[in-house]
């Protein structure tokens, strides 16, 4: 789009937040990515925090900036607090605890409203796995035995998750003449969840691995609740 001079705009209301939990998200894993590459290349343990943990509202805010210097979107001042919460849950987690008990996961479960909307929720996988609100759920996974005394029996890598998620949405905002005026519902998660990181893998190349994919919260049975109260397992 045309670029224009620095300005905000509010969407706060768009997408029932979806968007606000996904930039949550991602600025706290680029955080743990950052502190943990920091670590690596042999920093000390502050500077890793505070500057390898900033590097996911380091590089969000780069492109809030840019966002502001177009003349279809704008500095979404939502976004960015979105990108300073999810710093600061890396940040309190590693300075307290020096462990994350509290870990952000994402899921994805391919909808059907995609295709009413292609251009904004994508056109294929690729494109719906980031695009497409509807099919994706956000989650945030406690580690129950790092919160009970010392000693306790509960398995040290078996999680309790929390999520959200949106549905029937083929717009940013609702509009009443808008393809068959889907009512968009808020979802609420309640789940079983595994830690990869705590589980005692043999090989390396497990560990590795296990690392890598420790973002994806991991299917199990699980409580949904919509927003008009229905229930589903």
């Amino acid at each position: 789009y045309p670029r224009s001079p620095l300005h905000s705009f509010n969407d706060n209301g768009e997408w029932l937040q979806m968007d606000k939990v996904g930039h949550f998200a991602s600025s706290y894993h680029l955080g743990k990515i950052g502190f943990e590459t920091f670590q690596y290349c042999g920093f000390n343990y502050n500077t890793s925090l505070f500057l390898g943990g900033s590097a996911g509202l380091i590089f969000l805010s780069g492109i809030e900036i840019l966002d502001g210097t177009s003349a279809q979107w704008g500095f979404s001042w939502g976004d960015q607090i979105a990108n300073s919460s999810g710093t600061i849950l890396f940040m309190l987690q590693e300075k307290f605890w020096k462990e994350q008990r509290i870990t952000m996961k994402f899921s994805f479960t391919n909808s059907s409203y995609a295709m009413f909307n292609s251009d904004q929720l994508g056109r294929n996988f690729q494109q719906r796995i980031i695009k497409d609100y509807n099919a994706q759920t956000y989650w945030a996974s406690f580690n129950i035995h790092k919160f009970l005394a010392s000693g306790a029996t509960f398995p040290r890598w078996l999680n309790i998750a929390i999520g959200y998620g949106a549905t029937k949405m083929t717009s940013a905002n609702f509009v009443v003449d808008d393809v068959n005026n889907f009512q968009r519902e808020r979802e609420f998660y309640f789940s079983f969840d595994a830690d990869l990181e705590r589980v005692r893998w043999k090989k390396k190349w497990m560990q590795r691995t296990a690392k890598v994919l420790s973002f994806i919260k991991i299917p199990g049975p699980t409580l949904e609740i919509r927003e008009g109260g229905n229930l589903k397992l």
